[in-house]
């Protein structure tokens, strides 16, 4: 059994937090381009930028899938998709890692709210997660928030 770690749930938010006034869609370029030596803070990185992404452009889904070995991470809005870089096998391996155990993910499919604190407000998440035979992905579905 994969145990709760608060700690991770806490670095995405500061993470997300970090880079709240940041280009998203350059600084995800960078992140998937340019790794350091630290797979945990790439990994951490990387998610939390996709992830105010999506919610700054007001999508409806972040998608992450590996589908033998082809990995893509898409943000969807009415039927419309924009593709962003995505990130090193190993930062997409480790992204799964930690959102399992952030939410306490054992099942291959699986799903559950994810609450991310955020400034002075908060958004709720549903994060879904699938593993089949060569092929995975991570789904975040956002509340709708309008203008």
């Amino acid at each position: 059994m994969e145990i709760h770690d608060p700690n991770l749930h806490q670095k995405l938010i500061e993470m997300c937090d970090c880079y709240l006034e940041t280009d998203f869609k350059a600084q995800i370029l960078e992140a998937a381009t340019t790794p350091s030596a630290d797979l945990d803070e790439d990994s951490m990185k990387y998610l939390a930028l996709t992830i105010m992404y999506a919610i700054t452009e007001k999508a409806g889904k972040l998608v992450y899938k590996n589908k033998k070995g082809q990995l893509t991470v898409a943000i969807k809005e009415d039927g419309e998709k924009t593709s962003v870089k995505a990130p090193l096998p190993a930062v997409f391996n480790r992204i799964m890692e930690m959102i399992r155990t952030i939410l306490h993910l054992e099942e291959d499919n699986a799903s559950m709210p994810l609450s991310l604190g955020l400034r002075n407000g908060q958004i709720d998440v549903q994060v879904k997660v699938e593993r089949g035979e060569h092929k995975e992905a991570l789904k975040f579905k956002f509340p709708d928030l309008g203008e």
